[in-house]
């Protein structure tokens, strides 16, 4: 396992990070399962762990803590998320920032995380949506303030918008902001352009997320796959969409290196930006854990490849089934 600094903070993270949404809320997860896996990905390495109150109302964050109680001697860094209080994802530029991070509900959810992960510390807290017209709100610095000096949490960040990753620089240059959480993938690589600089210029934290893009990069789905309807996938991966998406992987296919898979070129291609300190990967089965945490120390595609796969950017709006 390769470990990158984390911007500022000052710690190392594993390249590869579990990511907890399928242990919370998706079809078909079973808890002895998750925490198998879990386990797994410390005993190979992993010390970051993405997690959000909105995964399962803390079911994920429980299973976090779990996994951390029975490491005590291991540094585990566990990053977790605010929902917001209207319940809207993404964020809005009308919405007022009171109405969806008041004091008291960041301050209650800080609590109810950290009680589930069983720390007197949050690793990382963020808020799970973001717009960056909250980013002079008087209240956005004195909660992100005191949530620090009362030792609530140790670093704070921001999970930007689907396909929306300017919105969320100006925060960032507030200083208040630790790390980033934004979707960066072979098909969406928009953070190259502004955010990715920005980073690497203020010296923030980047955590790529839905490098697979939700699925579809890890080789296995055809355009007849389905999902259960209480499966958020069953709305993302609506027929238009899915029928748009698997065209694009039937491309990707064709350039595939020989003995590559297709999830390993798409994860390769994220930590092949030296912008990112980590990539959240879902990894509910250890033979996932094995896979994706061995792709840590193949290091970087190469030069020709990352330059080909330039070529697959597909720079999408927000649509209504996409958050």
């Amino acid at each position: 396992m390769r470990y990158r600094k984390f911007g500022r903070t000052g710690i190392e993270i594993s390249d590869i990070a579990p990511g907890l949404w399928g242990m919370g809320g998706w079809s078909g997860s079973d808890d002895k399962q998750s925490l198998e896996a879990l386990q797994l990905s410390v005993d190979l390495g992993c010390n970051f762990f993405d997690t959000a109150w909105a995964y399962g109302e803390g079911k994920s964050d429980g299973l976090l803590g779990q996994t951390i109680a029975k490491n005590k001697g291991k540094q585990l860094y566990a990053a977790s998320k605010i929902p917001p209080k209207n319940e809207r994802w993404p964020a809005q530029p009308s919405y007022e920032y009171d109405d969806v991070f008041p004091p008291n509900h960041v301050f209650k959810y800080a609590d109810l995380i950290r009680k589930q992960l069983a720390t007197d510390s949050i690793g990382l807290l963020q808020f799970h949506v973001w717009t960056d017209e909250w980013a002079d709100e008087p209240d956005f610095r004195k909660t992100v303030e005191k949530l620090k000096r009362d030792g609530t949490i140790r670093d704070f960040g921001l999970s930007l918008n689907r396909w929306e990753p300017e919105n969320g620089i100006k925060a960032i240059r507030t200083g208040l902001v630790d790390a980033v959480q934004v979707i960066y993938s072979i098909f969406d690589q928009s953070p190259e352009d502004e955010l990715f600089p920005a980073c690497q210029e203020l010296n923030i934290g980047v955590i790529a997320r839905v490098a697979l893009d939700e699925g579809s990069l890890g080789g296995k789905m055809t355009k007849d796959t389905k999902f259960p309807s209480t499966d958020w996938r069953s709305r993302y991966f609506n027929p238009e969409n899915l029928a748009n998406t698997m065209e694009r992987v039937d491309k990707l296919k064709q350039i595939l290196p020989p003995g590559m898979s297709l999830p390993e070129m798409a994860l390769r291609f994220v930590l092949s930006h030296p912008a990112v300190s980590t990539t959240v990967v879902g990894m509910r089965k250890s033979q996932h854990v094995r896979e994706n945490t061995a792709l840590s120390d193949l290091g970087a595609l190469s030069p020709a490849l990352l330059a080909e796969l330039k070529r697959h950017r597909w720079d999408r709006k927000p649509a209504p089934w996409s958050d």
